[in-house]
């Protein structure tokens, strides 16, 4: 964590930019979510199609020091390392206002630069989509991955930010998952173990 620092808007203003800035044309645009997008997407959709992207996997690998943790005692949120297949949902956001949309969700989502933004093929039912995903920069601070379970129960349930308790935002994932349709069997598992422990 030494050098974590929240970007400006004129950062995160460019950042944002640029992501639109490659594709062909700005609408019919999906988001892939794979965590707290599930269950909190905080947008506008017109559709939700369950998804598969492949190449990547969901874990718990981000710090969170702001809203999961604390500078003093970060907590853990899900980002999508590199390796295996990830399930989650895609949505298809209004052609209006896009560029206000992904305001809301650029200050959301990319409040530093723990995440690189790409736009990468996801499988549906009903065909292949391009959807934006945020996927973890393994080059920054922020990235932590080779926790042992034990070690990832003990931050989860320690850590606590501006949106609340870590441990409630990974058993709300899990829940919002199974109910989406999702599966994802080690979460399922580490979700169990945690409310155990806070039993």
């Amino acid at each position: 964590m030494q050098s974590f620092r929240l970007w400006s808007e004129e950062e995160r203003e460019i950042s944002m930019l640029q992501t639109l800035g490659e594709l062909e044309e700005q609408k019919n645009i999906w988001i892939f979510g794979y965590g707290s997008l599930v269950w909190r997407p905080e947008f506008t959709y017109e559709e939700s199609r369950h998804a598969i992207l492949e190449g990547y996997s969901r874990s718990l690998c981000l710090w969170s020091c702001v809203n999961r943790g604390t500078p003093e005692q970060p907590g853990l949120v899900f980002g999508l390392k590199h390796g295996g297949i990830c399930e989650g949902r895609v949505y298809r956001i209004p052609n209006e206002n896009i560029l206000g949309q992904f305001r809301m969700l650029w200050k959301r989502e990319m409040p530093s630069a723990s995440y690189v933004p790409m736009w990468l093929n996801c499988q549906t039912e009903e065909g292949i989509v391009k959807a934006l995903v945020f996927v973890m920069d393994t080059e920054t601070d922020a990235y932590i991955g080779d926790l042992s379970e034990d070690e990832t129960i003990d931050i989860v349930l320690n850590a606590s930010g501006t949106y609340g308790p870590c441990h409630e935002y990974v058993i709300q994932t899990s829940d919002a998952l199974a109910r989406s349709g999702v599966k994802d069997d080690e979460l399922c598992c580490l979700s169990e173990k945690i409310r155990q422990r806070l039993r």
